[in-house]
């Protein structure tokens, strides 16, 4: 299997180390003089960028959380002037405070690099076309996609993750080879082929890079069966990359991670202690190129494993498993992260004080379905089933426009469901 960087990516696992901690040495001297949380963590821990003497030294450190960077927004996080920041993404959507994640023009290099080793790794090359259906705004992999692309040489179609029927269409038209959405958006594309009677005779398409939200084994077959593609997985995180994280090469064993630009570990979850290799626990990341958004030891949310071994392609680099569950209250899903406390701040705008509701997560013919539930209190009384329903059409707009697609409210009695349980989701990603 061909690599786009053979000197880093079969790199031996020796070097690699010598490598992250040289990278290591330099993020710490970074935030330590530019980034005033660092630098209040060091001060509390009595540690200097100095006393950091192999990657192991790593764990004195304490994590760094979401809470972290939304105490620190807009720009408190960042370890460059502004002035230096060439581009600022706010994906990581939030009612009060967006995550800004800056870039200079070296991290979009190394981003564009990055992603083009994701793209070589599924079989890319100048001679594709990639057409890019993933939701635009709320997550940074198009802007990724593009940059790996253009280092390869092939030919991109920005789109997004809207009108299935048009995009078939410029599927055939435009000849795309590769596919690059999440999972369930493939399958709707598939539906989609079959409503307009499109057999893959018309289509050239030869691989999907899917991502953005978990899918089970299962589902990966059932997309390479019906569609006579080849499908791998792409991770990322939105207060990092996005896309280029993480991916699998063409043996679909694991997701090669990049340690040459990230360090991670898996952690327990509770007591934060790390987790022998092969045990799952929470993934935690941190980067060693980034220049203007530099994290250290960031709690993901996401539940993996590492893989040490030398893949069978020949790369070096450590692999996680697949994604399929977080430890936290975030639901993953149509490419975004849906927060319960972003919708109990919508609720709270009716008037309502701590309200108590349950987001209830369903997967549908291929699609991914969000119900609010929400119990009926005293400040809800209406003598009028038109002012219910009006209630609720409120409810439904401010909640659809914060996600950016539609969801459903529902209003039951308070005994009807456990409100302590935030999140619900019914997908069942076990195959």
């Amino acid at each position: 299997m061909e690599c786009w960087d053979p000197s880093r990516e079969l790199m031996p696992l020796d070097d690699i180390r010598q490598l992250q901690l040289e990278r290591l040495q330099a993020v710490f001297n970074r935030v330590f003089k530019n980034v005033s949380h660092y630098r209040r963590i060091f001060r509390q821990i009595d540690f200097v960028p100095e006393d950091l003497r192999s990657v192991d030294d790593i764990t004195r450190l304490p994590f760094t959380t979401r809470e972290d960077l939304k105490r620190d927004y807009p720009y408190g996080m960042f370890a460059v002037p502004l002035r230096e920041a060439v581009r600022i993404h706010a994906p990581a959507v939030n009612l009060d405070k967006p995550v800004a994640v800056g870039f200079t023009a070296n991290d979009l290099k190394n981003w564009g690099q990055l992603m083009a080793r994701m793209l070589r790794a599924s079989g890319v090359t100048k001679d594709d076309v990639i057409q890019v259906s993933l939701p635009m705004g709320k997550t940074t992999g198009p802007s990724g996609i593009q940059l790996g692309a253009e280092l390869i040489g092939a030919s991109v179609i920005p789109l997004s993750n809207q009108n299935p029927e048009n995009q078939v269409k410029i599927m055939r038209d435009f000849r795309t080879t590769t596919l690059v959405s999440t999972p369930t958006f493939a399958l709707q594309l598939k539906a989609e082929m079959d409503k307009l009677g499109m057999d893959q005779v018309g289509l050239v398409l030869k691989r999907g890079i899917l991502g953005a939200e978990p899918w089970p084994e299962s589902m990966r077959n059932r997309i390479e069966s019906s569609m006579n593609i080849s499908a791998t997985d792409a991770y990322g995180l939105a207060e990092i990359f996005g896309l280029g994280m993480a991916w699998e090469c063409q043996a679909k064993k694991g997701l090669h991670v990049s340690e040459d630009h990230f360090l991670v570990e898996i952690i327990d979850p509770l007591s934060g202690q790390p987790m022998p290799d092969g045990h799952e626990g929470e993934l935690v990341v941190t980067t060693l190129s980034k220049e203007a958004f530099p994290l250290i030891r960031f709690r993901t949310g996401d539940v993996a494993s590492i893989d040490r071994s030398v893949c069978e392609c020949g790369r070096t680099h450590c692999r996680i498993s697949r994604i399929s569950r977080r430890v936290d209250d975030v639901i993953v899903m149509r490419g975004t992260c849906v927060i319960p406390d972003q919708i109990r701040v919508i609720l709270e705008k009716t008037g309502e004080v701590d309200p108590k509701f349950q987001l209830v997560v369903e997967r549908k013919n291929d699609q991914d379905f969000l119900s609010v539930v929400v119990a009926i209190s005293d400040n809800m009384f209406f003598d009028e089933m038109k002012k219910q329903r009006l209630f609720v059409e409120e409810l439904v707009r401010g909640i659809s426009g914060y996600l950016g697609w539609d969801a459903a409210v529902k209003l039951v009695e308070p005994a009807a469901f456990d409100h302590t349980v935030k999140i619900k989701d019914l997908r069942g990603f076990s195959d």
